[in-house]
C-alpha cells in the first residue's frame, strides 16, 4: 500500500463512487470496532460465468482498493467469491452436452449431479472450476468458498441452530411475501433426502430444538423423517440462506443486482432476527441489449463477455462497468469501439493528472491505483508520441483491406520505425481486435457517397496541400493543413469558434463529417491528420481520388453484392 498512501487524504472527500461505497464501510467498522472486513459476492454454479459475473466482482474490487487507500491498509480485507453449489439442479441447462444424464439428477444438489463434460466429480465441481479459472484470468485476490463444503463441514451449524430457534421470527418475515399456495408449506429449511439425496421443498411438521432437527414427510410415500438442521442435511431457500450467510461469515459487504432490491431487504430483516448485521452494499443496474430489453441467458440477447473479449480488452470492459453502475445500459457490440477509446483516452490523460484528480478517473480504479503506462507512438525522435485509438485502426483496416496484423503493422511500423509488436504488446493486442471488429460489424454497415461540387473542390484542394508536405510530416502538420484547405471553403467557415477572426475564420464539424462520409464511409472518424500521418501521406492522395472518380463506392458495393 505504500504507492497508494500518497492518495489517502484526497480519498476522504473523492466523489468517485467506489470510493462513496468505502467510505460506507469506514463508518460501519467505527460503530462496531470490527478489525477487518470481509467482501462477498455469490455465483449459482448451474451455469458457467458470466458478463454479470464479472462486472459484480470488479466493482467489489474496486470499493475493496478505495476501502485500502481510505484506511492506509491498516485494516485486513478479504474477498469470498461463494458458490451456491448445494442448490438443487432444477432444470437442465441448453449449453451443455449429455442432457440426458442431467435429467436424471433433477433435485439434487449441484455437487452430486454428473458433469456433463466428463472432467469433474459433479456439475457443481465442474462449474466451480470455470469460476476459480475465470477469475485467475482478469486477476482477481479473491478466496472461494463452496456451499457444500461450508454445510458439511461445520461451518455453518451454529447460525443454523440459531436460525431453527428463531424459525418463527423468520417466517414472520418470509410468508408475507410469498403467493398464499406456497405460504402455506414454505419452509426456510430444505432437508436433503435421506435416501434419495433430493434437496426436497416440503413443509415442515415438527422443529425440535433440542435434537436440533426438524420433522418432515416425503409426499411421494408418505414416510416421516426427523432430519438434524447442521452438517449439510439441509440447506435453506435462497433468501434465508443468504442471510445466514452474513450472518455466520459475518460479511461486511456485498452489492447485487437491481431486480434483487427486495430479496435483499428480505434477507436483511433475517439477518436481523438472528442478531447480525446486513452488510453494507448497492443495487446495481442490469444491462439492457440494443433494443433495451433486460439482457437474459435463457434470451441469448446481448454480449456475452466471451463476445467481449473477441474484439476487445477486459480493462475495457472494465471500464463499461465503472461508469454509471446505478443506471441500466444498453450491452451490445456497438459499445464496444467506444469503450476502447474511452479507456485509451483515460489512460492517456491518467499521467498529466495530479493525485486528487487521478481518483475521479476511472483507470486508477480499473487498475487498483497503479495503471500501466500509455503505450505511445512517434514518428520522430525526441517527439512524445500518440496513443493509437481503435477508431483509428478500424479506419486504417478498412482503407488497407487489411485481414492480417502484418498488413496493419506495416502502416504502423512506417509512421513509427521502432515500434513493433514486441515493444507495445498492448497495441498489439489492439490492432488484431480491429481487424477482427471490421470484418464483422463495421464493413457491412459502411455507407460511402459521392461528393458534391463544393466537396470535390475542398478535396482536390486537400490532395494539392498533402503535395506540400514532406513524407514524414506530423500529425499536427497534416490537421493543420486539413484546417487551412477548409479556412478557404466558405461552407466550412465558423466564425463562432473560439479564437476565430474574420481573416481566419475557424473550420465546422461539417467539413470532418464529409471527410469521413466520403473517405470512410464512416459519419465519424479518427482525427484525420493522425489518420493521414499513419496510412501515409501518398496513400491518403490516393484515397481521395478514387473517391472522386467512384472506386469506393463501386468497390464497397461489390462488396455487398458477394456478401448478399
Amino acid at each position: 500500500m505504500s504507492e497508494l498512501s500518497r492518495y489517502r487524504e484526497f480519498a476522504q472527500n473523492s466523489a468517485a463512487w467506489p470510493f462513496e461505497e468505502a467510505r460506507k464501510l469506514v463508518a460501519r467498522l467505527a460503530k462496531s470496532g470490527k478489525k477487518s472486513v470481509l467482501f462477498e459476492t455469490g455465483y449459482g454454479p448451474s451455469g458457467l460465468p458470466h458478463i454479470g459475473t464479472f462486472g459484480e466482482v470488479a466493482r467489489t474490487s474496486m470499493v475493496r482498493r478505495a476501502f485500502e487507500v481510505l484506511t492506509g491498509g491498516e485494516i485486513p480485507t478479504r474477498l469470498v467469491a461463494f458458490s451456491d453449489d448445494m442448490d438443487g439442479l432444477r432444470k437442465v441447462p441448453d449449453n451443455v452436452p449429455n442432457k440426458d444424464l442431467l435429467a436424471k439428477a433433477i433435485g439434487l444438489p449441484l455437487t452430486k449431479v454428473p458433469d456433463p463434460f466428463g472432467t469433474h466429480e459433479s456439475f457443481g465441481a465442474h462449474n466451480n472450476a470455470r469460476l476459480k479459472a475465470f477469475l485467475d484470468a482478469f486477476g482477481f485476490e479473491y478466496e472461494f468458498l463452496s456451499s457444500t463444503e461450508c454445510y458439511r463441514s461445520g461451518m455453518f451449524d451454529k447460525t443454523l441452530l440459531l436460525m431453527l430457534e428463531r424459525y418463527d421470527a423468520v417466517q414472520a418475515i418470509m410468508l408475507p411475501s410469498l403467493r398464499a399456495e406456497r405460504a402455506s408449506t414454505y419452509s426456510p429449511f430444505l432437508p436433503i433426502h435421506p435416501e434419495t439425496g433430493i434437496v426436497m421443498q416440503v413443509p415442515v411438521e415438527e422443529i425440535k430444538l433440542d435434537a436440533g432437527a426438524i420433522v418432515w414427510r416425503d409426499p411421494d410415500t408418505g414416510k416421516a423423517y426427523e432430519t438434524p438442521v447442521t452438517g449439510g442435511h439441509t440447506k435453506l431457500q435462497w433468501k434465508p440462506d443468504w442471510a445466514m450467510r452474513w450472518v455466520a461469515l459475518d460479511v461486511d459487504y456485498e452489492m447485487a443486482g437491481k431486480d434483487l432490491i427486495d430479496s435483499v431487504k428480505l434477507s436483511g430483516e433475517i439477518a436481523k432476527a438472528l442478531g447480525g448485521t446486513p452488510p453494507e452494499g448497492f443495487n446495481y443496474e442490469l444491462f439492457l441489449d440494443e433494443n433495451g430489453q433486460k439482457i437474459s441467458k435463457s434470451k441469448g440477447n446481448g454480449l456475452t463477455i466471451d463476445e467481449w473479449l473477441d474484439y476487445a480488452s477486459p480493462e475495457s470492459l472494465a471500464l463499461f462497468m465503472y461508469h454509471k453502475p446505478r443506471e441500466a445500459k444498453r450491452l451490445h457490440f456497438d459499445v464496444i469501439p467506444r469503450a476502447v477509446d474511452d479507456y485509451l483516452s483515460f489512460l492517456d490523460g491518467f499521467t498529466r493528472q495530479d493525485e486528487k484528480s487521478r481518483l475521479a478517473n476511472p483507470v486508477w480504479h480499473i487498475h487498483g491505483g497503479l495503471p500501466p503506462a500509455p503505450e505511445r507512438i512517434g514518428n520522430a525522435e525526441g517527439q512524445a508520441g500518440t496513443q493509437i485509438s481503435f477508431a483509428l485502426l478500424l479506419n486504417l483496416v478498412a482503407v488497407a483491406n487489411a485481414e492480417d496484423k502484418e498488413v496493419l503493422w506495416g502502416f504502423l511500423q512506417r509512421y513509427a520505425p521502432g515500434a513493433s509488436p514486441e515493444t507495445h504488446p498492448r497495441l498489439d493486442k489492439l490492432v488484431g481486435y480491429a481487424i477482427r471488429y471490421f470484418q464483422d460489424f463495421v464493413k457491412p454497415k459502411k455507407t460511402y457517397r459521392a461528393a458534391d461540387e463544393v466537396e470535390r473542390g475542398a478535396l482536390e484542394a486537400l490532395d494539392a496541400a498533402l503535395t506540400r508536405l514532406p513524407p514524414d510530416a506530423a500529425p499536427e502538420a497534416v490537421q493543420e493543413a486539413v484546417y487551412d484547405v477548409a479556412r478557404a471553403v466558405p461552407r466550412y467557415q465558423d466564425f463562432n469558434a473560439k479564437g476565430a477572426t474574420s481573416q481566419r475564420p475557424g473550420v465546422s464539424n461539417a467539413w470532418f463529417a464529409a471527410l469521413y462520409q466520403i473517405l470512410l464511409g464512416e459519419e465519424r472518424g479518427p482525427r484525420f491528420g493522425s489518420f493521414a500521418a499513419i496510412y501515409g501521406l501518398d496513400n491518403t492522395r490516393k484515397l481521395i481520388r478514387d473517391a472522386l472518380n467512384g472506386a469506393l463506392i463501386e468497390n464497397h458495393e461489390r462488396f455487398l453484392e458477394k456478401r448478399a
